[in-house]
């Protein structure tokens, strides 16, 4: 069973009907209890830093999130939900959870013809192997919607990069932390391919 963390993301939806599709056992919950319990947790996610944060302190699901981490329950970051995992965010000037040491920083771009957000579909090159992204071949895309982006204090926690005027992390782990900027539930093939993986996944 995989449990949803309900912080007023937007896309719990889409990311239900995504596991449903794999037929994978799901559930929403906004209990911080349920939260530390659980078999398996999606952190997902669309919108803002700083008012995600707040929704998270304010359910007491900071610290539930904290604790599930601390006793290696496997965790899957979705785009804001793999931007707030780490220390600080430029958006809002927030901390986040410090689940892994880094900071989430916005695009600064020098080309003209390249646009804030980034959006749409984008090769993904996977830089070093990890069960959650096997059966992934080179070329496969995957969608994007996004301003800022992971950055790993320490660079060998980067999965796999993708390019927006400039390589950028693209999907960042450690331990029983895994944790993607593009949305898998908008992905297609592919995407529900890594929630099977995640799923799957014994850290």
């Amino acid at each position: 069973m995989i449990t949803l963390v309900d912080y007023k993301a937007g896309n719990l939806t889409s990311v239900r009907r995504a596991l449903d599709n794999q037929g994978i056992k799901n559930q929403v919950s906004a209990d911080p209890e349920v939260v530390r319990r659980a078999e398996r947790l999606i952190f997902p996610g669309v919108g803002h830093a700083g008012a995600a944060m707040k929704v998270l302190m304010d359910r007491g699901l900071d610290s539930a999130l904290r604790d599930a981490f601390k006793k290696g329950t496997p965790i899957l970051g979705i785009c804001i939900g793999c931007q707030i995992i780490l220390t600080h965010s430029e958006e809002g000037d927030t901390n986040g959870l410090d689940l892994m040491h880094g900071r989430c920083v916005r695009f600064r771009l020098d080309d003209p013809g390249l646009k804030i957000p980034h959006m749409g579909w984008n090769t993904v090159k996977i830089t070093r192997t990890h069960p959650v992204l096997s059966h992934l071949l080179p070329g496969d895309e995957f969608y994007f919607v996004h301003s800022y982006y992971p950055l790993p204090e320490d660079p060998t926690k980067i999965y796999a990069n993708s390019d927006h005027g400039g390589s950028f992390p693209a999907a960042i782990g450690m331990d029983n932390l895994f944790a993607v900027q593009f949305h898998t539930e908008k992905s297609g093939p592919v995407g529900l391919r890594l929630l099977h993986n995640f799923a799957n996944w014994k850290p």
